[in-house]
């Protein structure tokens, strides 16, 4: 069972920047792709980015794009977000995940392909 906690969270004032990381344990964090996801009170969940396992390739949603940037410590067992230019809207929780790879076809945007999840970290950006 692979067991996520990530940390990092808390309030910054819009332009500002916060470095969001996602620790792992129990598996090597190596054998899974990984994502971050963020929930918006009364919002659905949406996808922000996600990273492979080996960190080679990157993903992002369009509204994070050139603003957020994923990466990973395999030896660390790490996974983090740096977060610049925050924007109100993008006061969330934000959510780690673990994808296993063991149905690629569902689009890495999906929060259906990932099998693991964190609790959460709460961001908050002030205009």
């Amino acid at each position: 069972q692979l067991h996520l906690v990530e940390s990092g969270g808390g309030l910054a004032q819009a332009g500002g920047s916060l470095r969001l990381s996602c620790a792992a344990s129990g598996r090597a964090l190596s054998s899974y792709d990984m994502g971050w996801f963020r929930q918006a009170p009364g919002k659905e969940r949406e996808f922000v980015a996600a990273i492979t396992w080996s960190g080679d390739t990157t993903y992002y949603a369009d509204s994070v794009k050139g603003r957020f940037t994923i990466s990973r410590d395999n030896t660390k067992q790490a996974v983090y977000l740096q977060m610049n230019s925050l924007k109100p809207e993008d006061t969330a929780v934000y959510s780690c995940a673990a994808d296993t790879r063991t149905i690629p076809s569902i689009p890495r945007s999906s929060s259906s392909r990932y099998d693991y999840w964190g609790q959460g970290t709460q961001v908050t950006v002030s205009s």
